[in-house]
């Protein structure tokens, strides 16, 4: 299984370089099921991972001027203060066991789960659906809905804290809308804000999770490597087809994972 990881920690990163986002809701299934993590430190290994290869990801974007920066600002303050608090605070209050619905007792690892399996199953519809993309020009004014970015770089700090999914799909058209970023932008600043915002995260669980260093920095590193393939494949690869088809493997994983922790918990890392 291990050997099956690898490879798709390799995934993760094509992803990422192909299509600005994707790869962290892989991430998370990919160290329970394939590596034998438990959810909740999966959850903090997914910052790290997204966050570097995030990080690394968004310098060619830099220096080929798809970044702005006055946006990743702007959305990513309140994003990095609410997913370093959710990691520092609100993860460690979840009791161990939360609630019990009948004969279900549903315990913090199967919360993560669920949670993180539902958010696959809307970027899923998020990814397949076609949408018109709003026209912007790049010497267009930029005209910033203060209030509403505050309050959704909040939103996807909170959410990110909890699963550990960088939010791509929830910041991209996020940055189009209410930032009026052409949509080249809006992938290298969506990039930028990630990496801040997950690697920030991630000292929220220094010193409270015990961390397999050796397997953390082998996982980033073939995403690494993954986000330069995808960088490479997404100047000869539609980008819309390719977004389709990765949306439809998204929500097979996601109704796969609701199922299996539901009906099938055993073996699954918890």
């Amino acid at each position: 299984m291990e050997i099956i990881g690898y490879i798709a920690s390799l995934v993760i990163g094509i992803s990422l370089g192909l299509i600005g986002g994707g790869g962290s809701i892989l991430t998370v299934p990919v160290l329970v099921y394939l590596f034998g993590v438990s959810p909740v430190t999966a959850t903090a290994y997914s910052l790290f991972i997204v966050g570097a290869t995030s990080l690394v990801g968004s310098y060619p974007k830099y220096k080929s001027g798809e970044i702005n920066l006055k946006t990743a600002l702007i959305f990513g303050i309140p994003s990095i203060a609410a997913v370093f608090a959710t990691r520092a605070f609100i993860v460690p209050a979840i009791p161990a066991q939360v609630f019990s619905i009948g004969d279900l007792l549903v315990t913090k690892s199967l919360l993560m789960m669920i949670l993180f399996a539902i958010l696959m199953v809307v970027a899923s519809v998020t990814m397949i659906r076609d949408k018109k993309q709003v026209a912007t020009s790049e010497n267009q004014q930029q005209h910033f809905n203060y209030p509403m970015i505050l309050l959704e770089g909040a939103v996807v700090g909170v959410l990110t804290g909890l699963v550990g999914a960088g939010g791509g799909f929830l910041i991209i058209p996020a940055l189009v809308i209410l930032s009026n970023l052409p949509m080249k932008q809006a992938v290298g600043t969506s990039l930028l804000i990630i990496a801040a915002k997950s690697l920030i995260g991630f000292t929220g669980d220094l010193g409270k999770t015990t961390m397999n260093w050796t397997l953390l920095l082998s996982i980033t590193g073939l995403a690494i490597v993954g986000i330069f393939i995808g960088n490479q494949l997404s100047k000869k690869v539609s980008a819309n087809s390719l977004k389709k088809g990765f949306g439809w493997f998204v929500l097979v994983m996601g109704v796969y994972i609701i199922i299996k922790e539901l009906f099938f918990p055993m073996g699954s890392g918890h």
